[in-house]
């Protein structure tokens, strides 16, 4: 998918789309894989990702939305990701068969490397 066609596809205004948006316009890398997979099992993946980040902590956007909104889809939908360019953030892309638009979007803000620790510890 060409970067001007997924600029478009975020252009929605959800908090989601609208961080992806930005960080897929200063640079950030991004694929859109090829094939589809079953909106319902990604319901249920991200379903199970969404348990697991709730007790951790782990800061989230829109998560629960994501999964409510695949859940009702019922369509095959396609799979793409964007890396924040400093990596602290991976926006999750559900875009419909025909790539003309955007069934959900999340984000994860991920873990960041502590310090290094000397070998003996």
């Amino acid at each position: 998918m060409e970067r001007a066609q997924l600029e478009r596809l975020l252009g929605g205004g959800d908090d989601p789309s609208l961080a992806a948006l930005s960080a897929l316009r200063a640079g950030a890398s991004y694929v859109v894989w090829d094939g589809t997979t079953s909106s319902e099992s990604l319901a249920k993946i991200y379903g199970r990702r969404l348990r697991h980040t709730l007790p951790r902590g782990i800061e989230t956007s829109r998560l629960a939305r994501a999964v409510h909104c695949l859940d009702l889809y019922g369509r095959p939908v396609r799979l793409g990701q964007i890396k924040t360019a400093d990596g602290a953030w991976i926006f999750m892309l559900f875009v419909d068969e025909d790539g003309r638009s955007l069934v959900a979007c999340t984000g994860v803000r991920q873990a960041q490397p502590g310090p290094a620790r000397p070998d003996d510890c």
